[in-house]
C-alpha cells in the first residue's frame, strides 16, 4: 500500500474519531425537551435523534466501541507508515503526531462545536448513528448484559429524580440563558417552592380578623361589612376560639336590603386545618369543599388564624389587589431613614437592608421584641449593626411602625481600616 493510501485511510478514521466525538458531546449534552418538542411538530430528524436519546445505554455504547475501533487503526496504521517513513524512530514520531492529531482534530474541536448547537448535531449524527447501532448489535447486547451484573454485584442503583434544589437551579440557569424573562422565572420558582409552604407561613393572625358574635344583632354585623369591605366575615359562640362559620355579604344583603333571615340560618360551614398543614393540601381541601376560607387552630384546638384561598393563589403569582384593598408600602422613605411597616416579613426586610441574622420570629414586630427583650414603647429603639431601629407606633401592645436608619457598613474583618 502506497503513502498516499495510508494518508487518506488516516483522513478518513480521523474524521470517523470527530464524528463519534461530537456525537457523544452532543447526545450528553442536548435538551431532551427541546428536541421532543421538536419532534412532535413533525420534525423527522427530531424524532428519530430522540428516539436515540431514549436508549442511552445502547447510544453511549456504540459510540464508545466506535470510537475506539477508530482510534486504534488510527494508531496502528500511523505506526506503520511512520516506521516506514523514519525507521526505528518512526513508533515514537507515530504516537506524537497521532495524539495531537486525535487530540486536536477527533476531540477537542468537534466537542466544542457540538456543545454549542447540541440538536442541530445530534439531529444531523441520527441516521449514521442508527446505523452503528444496528451493526454493533451483538457487542451492545453483550456490555448490557456485564452492566447489569455490575449493577447487581456493586448494588448501585440510579437516582434519576432531580430534587427541588437542583429544578431551581435550572430554573435560574434558564432565566440566566434569557430564555424566560424575571416575572417567567419567578413564576416557576413559586411553583416548584409552593410544596414546602405551610398555613402558619401565610395566614392572617387572629389578632387581625374581623368577627362577629352569632348573637350580635344584624346592625352590628352591617357596621363590620362596610368598615372592614370584606365579603365575608367570621361568626364565633362565645369566643373567637370557637368559630362557627362565616357570614357571606351577597346572603347577608338581598335586593331588599338587609336579609329577613335568621343569622343562623345563613352561616355557611368553614373547614379547620392545622398550623403545620401544606398549602397544598389546603387547596385541594378547599376545592373539594367548594369553600374558600379555612380556619387554622393551634396545638391547643384554639383559632390561630384564617387562610384564604386567595393567600394561597397569592403564594403562585404574588400580589392580588382589588379595588377594596388598601395598598400598604411595607417600606417608604423619609429624609435619610425609612418607615418600615412592623407585619413586613422578617426575611424581606433583612434582604432589603442586607443584614445576616436568625431569628425564630416571622414578622418585623416580633423581631424587634426579640432584641429588645419587652414589648417596647413608642420612641424606644435600639442598634443592630448598622442599623438603628426606633418604634414610632404601638397599637394595642402590637408594634405597627418603626423608623430604621441605616448608617455606614463596618469594616470586613482583617480589613485594615487605620490609614
Amino acid at each position: 500500500m502506497s503513502n498516499t493510501s495510508y494518508i487518506i485511510i488516516m483522513i478518513v478514521l480521523v474524521i470517523f474519531s470527530a464524528y463519534f466525538s461530537a456525537t457523544e458531546t452532543a447526545f450528553s449534552s442536548l435538551n431532551r425537551t427541546r428536541l421532543k418538542a421538536l419532534a412532535e411538530k413533525g420534525d423527522k430528524r427530531a424524532k428519530r435523534a430522540y428516539e436515540i436519546s431514549e436508549r442511552y445505554d445502547k447510544l453511549i455504547s456504540t459510540i464508545l466501541i466506535g470510537n475506539n475501533i477508530v482510534n486504534i487503526a488510527l494508531a496502528s496504521l500511523g505506526t506503520v507508515l511512520f516506521v516506514k517513513l523514519c525507521g526505528d524512530a518512526g513508533a515514537t514520531v507515530s504516537t506524537v503526531v497521532i495524539t495531537v492529531v486525535v487530540l486536536i482534530f477527533g476531540e477537542i474541536s468537534p466537542k466544542s462545536i457540538a456543545k454549542d448547537c447540541p440538536e442541530k448535531f445530534a439531529m444531523f449524527s441520527a441516521p449514521f448513528l442508527r446505523l452503528c447501532i444496528w451493526i454493533l448489535m451483538p457487542l451492545n447486547v453483550v456490555f448490557s448484559a456485564w452492566k447489569r451484573l455490575l449493577t447487581r454485584l456493586l448494588k448501585t442503583e440510579s437516582d434519576s429524580k432531580m430534587s427541588q434544589e437542583e429544578l431551581l437551579m435550572l430554573v435560574e440557569e434558564v432565566q440566566q440563558d434569557g430564555s424566560i424573562d424575571e416575572n417567567e422565572g419567578e413564576l416557576l420558582t413559586n411553583v416548584i417552592e409552593f410544596s414546602n409552604i405551610e398555613a402558619e407561613d401565610i395566614l392572617t393572625h387572629r389578632v387581625d380578623l374581623e368577627a362577629v358574635s352569632v348573637e350580635a344583632d344584624k346592625r352590628e354585623i352591617a357596621e363590620v361589612f362596610h368598615t372592614s369591605k370584606f365579603s365575608r366575615i367570621l361568626v364565633y359562640r362565645e369566643s373567637i376560639d370557637n368559630i362557627i362559620g362565616v357570614i357571606h355579604q351577597k346572603d347577608f344583603y338581598t335586593g331588599m336590603g338587609v336579609t329577613s333571615k335568621a343569622i343562623e340560618d345563613i352561616i355557611t360551614p368553614v373547614i379547620f386545618v392545622l398550623r403545620n398543614e401544606k398549602i397544598s393540601d389546603m387547596l385541594e381541601k378547599l376545592q373539594k369543599s367548594k369553600s374558600h376560607m379555612a380556619v387554622v387552630l393551634d396545638e391547643y384546638g384554639g383559632t390561630y388564624g384564617i387562610v384564604t384561598m386567595e393567600d394561597i393563589l397569592e403564594e403562585l403569582v404574588g400580589e392580588i389587589w382589588d379595588e377594596h384593598d388598601e395598598v400598604v408600602e411595607s417600606i417608604r422613605k423619609c429624609g435619610d431613614a425609612y418607615i418600615v411597616n412592623a407585619a413586613m416579613d422578617f426575611d424581606d426586610f433583612c434582604e432589603y437592608f442586607d443584614i445576616e441574622t436568625e431569628s425564630d420570629s416571622t414578622s418585623l414586630s416580633g423581631w424587634i421584641m426579640e432584641q429588645m427583650e419587652k414589648i417596647p414603647e413608642a420612641g424606644e429603639s435600639f442598634k443592630f449593626e448598622n442599623l438603628t431601629v426606633t418604634v414610632t407606633s404601638v397599637d394595642n401592645h402590637r408594634i405597627s411602625e418603626a423608623r430604621v436608619l441605616r448608617g455606614p457598613k463596618a469594616a470586613e474583618d482583617g480589613d485594615d481600616t487605620d490609614k
